[in-house]
């Protein structure tokens, strides 16, 4: 579905991601974990297309990513950055049907897709008229994983959406988005911080330090056999939580 291959990335004389290879298949979920500043985030920019990768290759369902075929492959992709994202000066429902419009789809057609993805992420119906700072984070996120469905993608692709929550939202919307990727079928790829959240939402974890894959498997292959010290000391800071 979505391939990364020895890609590498440098920002002046800091090496952010180095050789590193990826590769999320079909209903399957992939976690980026590591301590701020591992790469994570990095990479999944050159996975969306942000910014492109100094060496490497990017492919989507086999075909390489050029700077030709970049923009219609990137309305394959949801993508849900850090704190949502949302433009302030529009509505919720504004920030939704942004891209829809732009790519004149039939009012109807957003009306109902609308619809839908409200009932799926149980975000009240009159609360769209709002704008972002009228509403609670978790329904920031809402909106923001709204806004990255509305297309509907085939991969999809999650920048710490849960990082800015208190811990009983953030616990609520962990459960619901697990829900969400289940019922969808979408290739996911998330990035967090955190190794628990990691082991809630990974089929396989990545888990990265100074722009490099250290070790990658499940979360009970970190954890019953981890590859170095540093993956030892960073699981075992958050062991008695998971």
């Amino acid at each position: 579905m979505l391939r990364l291959k020895n890609v590498s990335k440098k920002f002046e004389e800091l090496q952010a991601v180095s050789s590193v290879d990826l590769n999320l298949w079909e209903r399957e979920t992939i976690v980026l974990v590591g301590p701020s500043g591992c790469g994570k985030s990095t990479l999944i920019r050159l996975a969306i297309g942000i910014i492109t990768p100094d060496e490497g290759e990017i492919y989507f369902k086999g075909e390489l990513v050029t700077p030709e075929n970049l923009m219609e492959i990137r309305r394959k992709i949801g993508y849900v950055i850090q704190e949502g994202g949302l433009f302030p000066h529009l509505t919720a429902i504004q920030n939704i049907r942004l891209v829809a419009e732009y790519l004149d789809w039939n009012p109807d057609k957003i009306n109902t897709r609308i619809k839908d993805l409200t009932d799926l992420t149980h975000f009240p119906v009159d609360a769209l008229e709002r704008f972002p700072l009228q509403l609670s984070g978790g329904q920031r996120q809402r909106v923001s994983l709204m806004r990255a469905l509305m297309l509907d993608p085939e991969v999809l692709l999650l920048d710490e959406p849960l990082g800015a929550l208190d811990p009983m939202i953030r616990a609520d919307l962990q459960e619901e988005l697990k829900g969400i990727f289940k019922s969808l079928g979408k290739a996911v790829l998330l990035v967090t911080h955190d190794i628990n959240e990691a082991g809630f939402f990974a089929d396989e974890i990545l888990l990265m330090k100074d722009g490099k894959v250290l070790q990658q498997g499940s979360i009970r292959e970190l954890l019953d056999d981890p590859a170095d010290d540093f993956v030892k000391k960073f699981i075992n800071a958050q062991r008695n939580r998971i």
